[in-house]
């Protein structure tokens, strides 16, 4: 059985010397679909970016329940889990969000061009305390 608390100030705090966190989400039957992720820390929540018709946003969507944990950039859990609660943002918390995204990780900067290019529609996704 996997370890389990809310996303807590100090969960957050202890999150953000990480780069990649395994973000859980739920399908309609219950089994959790993880994915390594990169996120940020801001206004005691964790935001992430994705592709806007990804499986997680619908899953999200059915069921904003998530877990979230540290891990390598393979998915390879390193610490204990956290629960929380995701939305999908927009306006200026999303341009805040993807600003910090932008300098926290140089290979985004390239990922948000091919996006364009590509006409793919992303979303911003922030994690809560549950």
């Amino acid at each position: 059985m996997d370890y389990c608390t809310g996303v807590s100030a100090s969960t957050l705090e202890r999150l953000g010397n990480h780069k990649y966190i395994s973000l859980e989400t739920f399908k309609k039957s219950g089994e959790g679909v993880r994915t390594p992720v990169w996120f940020v820390l801001h206004d005691h929540a964790m935001y992430l970016y994705t592709e806007a018709n990804s499986w997680k946003v619908k899953r999200i969507r059915n069921n904003p329940r998530v877990r979230v944990a540290p891990c390598t950039v393979r998915g390879r859990v390193t610490g204990p889990w956290s629960d929380g609660t995701a939305s999908i943002v927009e306006g200026d918390e999303r341009r805040v969000a993807d600003r910090l995204l932008d300098r926290k990780y140089f290979l985004k900067v390239v990922f948000n061009w091919l996006s364009r290019m590509n006409r793919h529609e992303r979303v911003m996704i922030r994690i809560q305390p549950a």
